[in-house]
């Protein structure tokens, strides 16, 4: 009896469903970032800051979100038990300072070592995020994005939690939701961190995979109706604090249910299929003669060079033998002298480096796809106060919460969707991604229009369609650059998040948003300004115009609109370019 509980517990500890549960709950505290919207008024307050000092803050914050080169190299170089502990360590001093200035505990610093105190604080969040993601998709390799999608969406919903933890604290001081942000993350990480890492999860396959996944896709579902529910009622109605004790406590059971999953695999294993027996030993035979290959083979450079291009389009096995003639040609040539072998470059499908793929057209497709669909939701996001203002609403946080519901949704819808396409129909993942963008155009062109009810229809459309994005690109990337090193080249790719932002909200709807109300503040007369007044507007602090109405933010709508279709064009020029990488990744299982 205790040798079964022993190994029970053994299999529990190293079970790649644990690990994914913990990188749920890591995820659930990690985006800080979405708490910005309520904890800028307190800092504003506090300072005595106007609203350019604080839309600074809110560049610091982002950057800050995006900015994870450092990231990604000690992620690859450091366990990563070690890089979230430096992440908590960021978050931990960046946050906890600022508590501590706004809380009047330690003297005021200037607006750029605010900047930078946020900058850091923020950052740590990166180290969550890869961790969390280079961990489970390493112990995921099959069932990419719905793990990718989970993840990115649990990080997004984590806003909606920690307000409702914050709601249990019941404080008249407001500052101590910058203090739970602080300390909240710092403790349920240090908890977890020496869970989260790889192992060897591809030889834990079961049969009751499926099951688990839409256990957890439940799960999902169930989480975000109770808190859009629980967010409408108590904006509605004003709750005792003992109605709110009992939301909070529902909201943790639904956040607890998951870790059922591993109790039950390794306290109460299901018996080895013998179909599932033979899969596993095959995938370890095909790993361990992949390895000894690289170690024996001889790749040359001249390959590419000399392969017809009709070998790409042939069948598997016959483009396989095509190849190995040609290689062996190769290779009496290179023993005669006639050749100079050295390594290739890698192909889609295999492990690049950050250096290598940034030279890859597909990279840069999908970067600057990302850019344009991701940018402009980001603009939504970051601007929703000032829309929701500018057409009468007065409850704008409803609009931040809804948003968040929304993106939670989409991360998992986009993550299930596009996993479907490539297990189905072994077709590219950014076919999901074009239809994400156009449903992010029908978003902007809500917004511009400006109808009844276009702020509802429009949050629901453009939080889906930017959520999808995070489910959708870093599985892509995974696939088509390789896993080895996934977190160089996804903290590469958010960086389109904040140049998007920056484009779309720093220079278009800032100036045109000025502009219009200028106009309005001249009852009519037209005050010509260029694109860079308003620019520096932001950079020298100055106080920003009102503007009332749906003109006010009608031709950047548009505009964001047009480019989420340019975006969905580059998705499907990638989605061309790649199908042959797609077949041969997921057609052979298909078929």
């Amino acid at each position: 009896m205790m040798g079964y509980f022993s190994e029970g517990i053994r299999s529990f500890v190293n079970n790649r469903w644990l690990v994914f549960v913990a990188a749920m709950w890591i995820q659930s505290c990690a985006g800080i970032g979405y708490l910005f919207g309520s904890i800028s008024p307190v800092i504003k307050r506090s300072l005595n800051y106007n609203q350019r000092q604080v839309a600074r803050l809110g560049v610091a914050k982002d950057l800050g979100d995006s900015v994870g080169f450092l990231t990604g190299a000690l992620c690859e170089s450091l366990p990563l038990w070690a890089a979230l502990l430096i992440g908590v360590m960021m978050n931990f001093v960046g946050y906890g300072w600022v508590w501590l200035i706004v809380s009047g505990r330690a003297p005021v610093l200037p607006l750029w070592a605010m900047c930078i105190l946020i900058f850091v604080g923020t950052n740590g969040e990166t180290y969550f995020n890869t961790a969390a993601l280079v961990s489970c998709v390493q112990n995921f390799p099959k069932s990419r994005g719905p793990v990718v999608g989970i993840l990115k969406g649990f990080a997004g919903l984590s806003g909606a939690i920690l307000t409702q933890i914050y709601a249990l604290m019941h404080t008249p001081d407001h500052a101590s939701l910058i203090f739970m942000v602080a300390v909240g993350p710092t403790i349920v990480i240090i908890a977890l961190m020496f869970i989260v890492r790889p192992v060897g999860g591809h030889k834990q396959i079961r049969s009751s995979d499926g099951f688990n996944f839409s256990v957890i896709y439940g799960i999902c579902v169930v989480l975000a109706a109770y808190l859009m529910g629980v967010m409408l009622v108590q904006d509605i109605v004003d709750l005792n604090q003992t109605i709110i004790t009992i939301f909070t406590i529902i909201l943790l059971v639904i956040l607890f249910i998951p870790i059922a999953i591993p109790v039950t695999l390794s306290f109460y294993r299901e018996p080895k299929l013998p179909v599932e027996e033979a899969l596993l030993t095959e995938s370890e035979k095909q790993e361990a003669g992949k390895c000894e290959d690289d170690g024996q083979d001889v790749i040359f450079s001249e390959i590419e060079d000399e392969k017809p291009k009709e070998v790409d389009l042939l069948p598997a096995l016959e483009r396989q033998r095509r190849i190995a003639q040609l290689q062996a040609k190769l290779a009496q040539a290179a023993a005669e002298g006639a050749v100079r072998i050295k390594k290739r470059r890698p192909h889609r499908g295999e492990d690049f480096t950050l250096l290598e793929a940034l030279i890859k057209a597909d990279f840069w497709l999908i970067f600057f796809s990302l850019l344009l669909g991701s940018g402009s939701g980001l603009t939504v996001i970051d601007n929703l106060g000032q829309m929701s203002q500018s057409l009468g609403y007065e409850n704008t946080h409803v609009f931040v919460s809804m948003i968040s519901i929304w993106n939670f949704l989409g991360r998992v819808g986009g993550g299930y969707i596009s996993e479907k396409i490539v297990r189905d129909y072994a077709y590219p993942r950014h076919a999901a991604m074009a239809g994400a963008q156009v449903v992010m155009a029908f978003g902007h062109f809500f917004f511009a229009m400006g109808w009844p009810g276009a702020m509802y229809v429009g949050t629901l459309l453009v939080g889906v369609g930017y959520g999808a994005h995070w489910a959708i690109v870093p599985a892509a990337a995974s696939e088509l650059f390789g896993l080895k090193k996934f977190g160089a080249l996804y903290n590469f790719l958010t960086l389109a998040n904040p140049a998007g932002s920056l484009v779309f909200s720093g220079f278009i709807a800032s100036s045109i948003y000025d502009r219009e109300a200028e106009k309005q503040a001249h009852n009519g007369y037209h005050a010509y300004h260029s694109m860079m007044t308003s620019f520096s507007r932001f950079l020298y602090l100055e106080e920003q115009p009102k503007c009332h109405g749906s003109i006010c933010f009608f031709v950047t709508f548009l505009i964001m609109s047009g480019f989420c279709i340019i975006a969905a064009v580059l998705s499907m020029v990638l989605v061309y370019r790649t199908k042959i990488v797609y077949a041969n990744l997921y057609g052979r299982s298909l078929r």
